[in-house]
């Protein structure tokens, strides 16, 4: 089964933790773009982009995945999609 997740936050880290640990085959990862942190505003990845790269998984950044990123999602050809905490809305597309 082709699996996409779409999260960001820490809180997202764990569900995508569980579908890697028993073996679902997670084509790629959607997560919001690398945002400033802190006082000096250094560019900071989300969580969960961090758990995707260290797992070698595909990651997509959008600031607009409705408008930007229908078309690699369709590549993808996934027969499931999960959300957690992804933070934009989907189009029907």
């Amino acid at each position: 089964m082709r699996v996409v997740y779409m999260g960001t936050p820490d809180f997202a880290v764990k569900p995508l933790e569980a579908l890697i640990n028993n073996d679902y085959d997670v084509v790629g990862v959607f997560t919001q773009p690398d945002k400033p942190v802190g006082r000096k505003q250094i560019l900071t990845p989300p969580p969960v982009k961090q758990v995707a790269i260290e797992k070698g998984l595909k990651v997509f950044q959008y600031d607009k995945i409705r408008v930007e990123g229908v078309e690699d999602l369709k590549e993808l050809k996934p027969d499931l999609l999960i959300t957690c905490a992804f933070g934009q809305i989907l189009s029907k597309e």
